[in-house]
């Protein structure tokens, strides 16, 4: 088997499909344009979809809130400096500076506009 999709509950998915577009590169490759304005979106690589949409059955949960250990977005980045600083003049909000981990990974978060928390990673070595 493989992961199909990941979803989540935020408060304007159509805004955030469009920033993510925008800024971090993803496509969008499916949309509700009624109710609840899902929207899937595609990394550049075609492998990755994220689902955004706005479903008031339940609440949508206080991201900035959440500390992004508990849930984020990992982008890999090849300028992980010039990146995070892109981000940040996009709206984005910073969660702490670039850190290098034991293995020569380095790494940093931010919360997306919406406050869902997005990962930037160079790796020494990719996952897969």
């Amino acid at each position: 088997m493989r992961i199909e999709h990941i979803a989540l509950n935020v408060p304007d998915p159509a805004a955030m499909a469009e920033w993510y577009g925008q800024h971090l590169g993803m496509r969008i490759v499916r949309r509700v344009d009624g109710p609840p304005h899902t929207r899937f979106l595609a990394d550049d690589a075609g492998r990755t979809v994220l689902e955004l949409y706005r479903q008031d059955a339940v609440p949508v949960p206080d991201y900035f809130q959440q500390d992004p250990l508990t849930l984020h977005i990992a982008f890999l980045s090849d300028a992980i400096d010039e990146d995070r600083l892109r981000l940040l003049a996009a709206g984005a909000k910073g969660t702490g500076e670039i850190k290098t981990t034991p293995t020569g990974d380095r790494m940093t978060f931010l919360h997306d506009p919406w406050g869902v928390a997005v990962q930037l990673v160079t790796r020494v070595e990719p996952l897969v």
